[in-house]
């Protein structure tokens, strides 16, 4: 049986590609923006601030969700949503090395 692409790289190569799914795509990119605005838990209102589809909506914070990006806590009848800090912070350090891992002036296509 073959291998899984996944498999074939570093825990850390696949935790950055997984990081990097939480900014691919454009809703997602609104929701966080969102949820960052706020400075709080949003309940509810992701759907009519973002004039998405409940489904669409859905999708993208279970990714999110799953990313570990944001917290979701369920207040009956609603779950609430906030920027996970921890793994926020994780983003922003991993993708700060990684670009930092670049130097402009050493580029070899000049």
């Amino acid at each position: 049986m073959g291998v899984t692409k996944t498999e074939i790289f570093t825990e850390q190569q696949n935790r950055i590609a997984d990081l990097a799914k939480a900014f691919s795509h454009p809703a997602r990119v609104a929701i966080l923006q969102l949820l960052i605005a706020r400075k709080a838990c949003v309940c509810g209102d992701l759907v009519d601030e973002l004039e998405l589809a409940q489904a669409t909506v859905s999708q993208h914070l279970k990714e999110l969700k799953r990313i570990g990006i944001i917290h979701g806590e369920i207040n009956p009848p609603r779950v609430c949503y906030c920027i996970n800090p921890v793994v926020w912070e994780e983003a922003q350090k991993t993708f700060g090395s990684l670009l930092d891992t670049f130097a402009l002036a050493t580029s070899c296509c000049n």
